[in-house]
């Protein structure tokens, strides 16, 4: 609820902002600047705009939060989109307004150095092609904050999706940052849209460390017991995937009843040390679990 009242609060400083810069400009109240009032006027046009475009930008979120019931402190891809924009165009009118100061011609400046702009577009297409890709991207949908995803090698959690990255935590909690265009090209498996429940544990064993697959299997089953009530009872399967000469590839799996990534991870992790005691215990005989 703070942070409701906290953005409210601000929202109407921003008004009460804009609406004294419009009267200081309408009145020019500024005279008391003297020789520099070109430079007032320049400077109080960009706040106008910069409180202008913000105002509209904090109404169009809250109109989409309201719409789809998004509470305040969360952001989806439409929200970060329109704050990216807002960023890029606050830049442009900062940059336009600094050149302003001197009087320089917009039109003229831009015919003179359309050759030194098309350099630096070229000099800067990496960076450019980041930005846009991560404009493309927010306002696809494909993927949203949260989701669970698999892009190369790397499998994790969706939790921010900025100007030139996107940020992955993975299971092991480490945060991995992919640039936008690398992103954008490659083939991604979303895990959360696609709905897939059927989690899969692959491990390899030697064959003289198991007594029978049968056996390992209830080891396994009965290793998660606790979690029961979020997996589906006739799911359970240990499947063989390769058999070599002294050791086997196998694939533990059971469904969910619901997508959990949390319960997943802990899930994921009580049965990879169930399988280590397993091993162990059939290895030494003389060692306890």
């Amino acid at each position: 609820m703070q942070t409701k009242q906290l953005k409210i609060f601000l929202f109407f400083l921003k008004v009460v902002a804009l609406s004294l810069l419009l009267l200081a400009r309408h009145y020019q109240l500024y005279f008391w600047f003297g020789p520099y009032q070109h430079q007032a006027d320049i400077t109080i046009g960009f706040f106008i705009f910069a409180l202008t475009a913000s105002v509209l930008v904090s109404v169009l979120v809250w109109l989409y939060r309201r719409r789809e019931k998004i509470p305040v402190g969360k952001a989806n891809n439409v929200i970060i989109g329109l704050n990216n924009i807002y960023y890029i165009i606050l830049v442009g009118a900062a940059l336009m307004t600094i050149l302003g100061f001197w009087g320089i011609d917009f039109k003229t400046l831009f015919t003179t150095l359309s050759i030194v702009a098309a350099a630096i577009a070229i000099i800067s297409k990496d960076y450019i092609a980041e930005i846009i890709s991560g404009i493309i991207i927010s306002f696809s949908g494909e993927v949203v904050i949260d989701d669970y995803i698999r892009i190369g090698d790397q499998k994790g959690k969706i939790i921010d999706i900025n100007f030139t990255k996107i940020a992955l935590l993975n299971e092991d909690d480490d945060v991995i940052f992919i640039p936008n265009a690398k992103f954008f090209s490659s083939e991604i498996v979303n895990y959360t849209r696609r709905e897939i429940k059927k989690v899969s544990i692959e491990f390899e064993l030697m064959i003289q460390a198991i007594k029978t697959i049968e056996e390992l299997e209830t080891d396994l089953i009965h290793a998660i017991s606790d979690y029961q009530g979020h997996i589906e009872a006739e799911s359970y399967n240990l499947k063989i995937v390769e058999i070599r000469k002294d050791s086997l590839s196998l694939k533990f799996q059971y469904t969910f009843q619901e997508i959990n990534r949390e319960l997943e991870r802990d899930i994921r992790r009580k049965t990879v040390r169930r399988i280590v005691n397993y091993v162990k215990k059939n290895l030494g005989p003389s060692k306890e679990e």
